[in-house]
């Protein structure tokens, strides 16, 4: 079955239901094996946050504070679905209804306080019986980017790169990534179809940019920063707008896109480790993080260290 991004749709379509029992967060004991029917867990710095049936809590001997009745949004939301949870959490807002967002592969989950579960279920269908006649998602407009827009580029940097993700934590001070940018814009390498902006009803809210590279004597892309404004992050524009970057690349006739990234996350766009196609990282530490993305005209017989930008180094 496929994924569902259209907002307007997925309000029309879903179909709220709450899931028996009550279910509380908890903070797993450190070196336990994980037990007890949990039904999710986020693993933080400080620790592995649980999601588990009240009663399973108190078997478990587990302290908590919220309760919470869980809420089943019974519609296939795609990942990159743009605005779900965000029109969800508004209307139960407007209710003076606290909510806590689960998102898993097939549906979006919300937890609310037990006390209030009757009536954020009358808040959701409200939702869903006013959805019928709204007008369109707004579009995302990817563009390239202007030299007016740069203070706004800027600022979204900073807001997008403000927590580590290796540790979770707010940094101290600028992110590096800000600085960087700015000077990527002034740099040689600097090429103005490959910084490109998302726009959502005339409001930035994503940004990916792409300067000069070379790996031997072969002119390759290297891509990044790229960032999205913190409440729209993980509803799919980082992904427009990398898709957007490999179309214009074949358009251009690029022969390679390099980045330093999670395997993970790039491989769904193509990108596989440097070194399986005979280019090394610039740091050897980098390892199978640092990417390439053969595109179209991709030549073969490569060899070389791939050099980013002079405003890189």
């Amino acid at each position: 079955m496929t994924a569902e991004k259209d907002l307007y749709t997925l309000l029309a379509t879903m179909h709220p239901e709450r899931r028996d029992g009550e279910f509380v967060y908890a903070l797993w004991p450190h070196g336990k094996p994980l037990a007890g029917g949990i039904s999710a867990a986020v693993r933080e710095a400080e620790g592995l946050t649980v999601v588990l049936p009240r009663e399973e809590a108190d078997r478990l001997e587990l302290s908590y504070d919220f309760v919470g009745a869980w809420i089943t949004l019974q519609v296939h939301s795609s990942l990159e679905a743009v605005g779900l949870t965000a029109a969800v959490s508004a209307a139960l807002t407007e209710a003076k209804i606290s909510c806590n967002v689960l998102a898993g592969f097939h549906h979006d989950h919300i937890l609310v306080p037990v006390a209030d579960a009757d009536r954020a279920l009358e808040v959701l269908h409200e939702l869903v019986a006013d959805s019928g006649g709204q007008k369109p998602a707004p579009e995302l407009v990817l563009r390239s980017e202007q030299p007016a827009d740069r203070p706004a580029l800027l600022a979204l940097a900073a807001a997008a790169f403000a927590v580590s993700p290796v540790t979770g934590q707010r940094i101290d001070g600028e992110p590096e990534e800000v600085e960087m940018l700015a000077r990527l814009f002034e740099c040689e390498e600097y090429l103005p179809d490959f910084s490109i902006v998302a726009e959502l009803e005339g409001e930035i809210v994503g940004h990916v940019i792409s300067t000069r590279g070379w790996a031997g004597e072969l002119k390759l892309l290297g891509l990044g920063p790229i960032g999205v404004v913190p409440r729209l992050q993980r509803h799919g524009i980082g992904s427009a707008l990398m898709r957007e970057t490999i179309a214009r690349a074949n358009a251009a006739g690029e022969r390679g896109i390099a980045l330093l990234g999670s395997p993970e996350y790039y491989s769904r766009f193509g990108f596989v480790a440097s070194t399986s196609l005979g280019v090394e990282a610039p740091d050897p530490a980098w390892g199978a993080d640092f990417q390439l993305l053969p595109l179209a005209l991709w030549p073969g017989g490569v060899s070389g260290t791939f050099r980013y930008a002079g405003a890189f180094r």
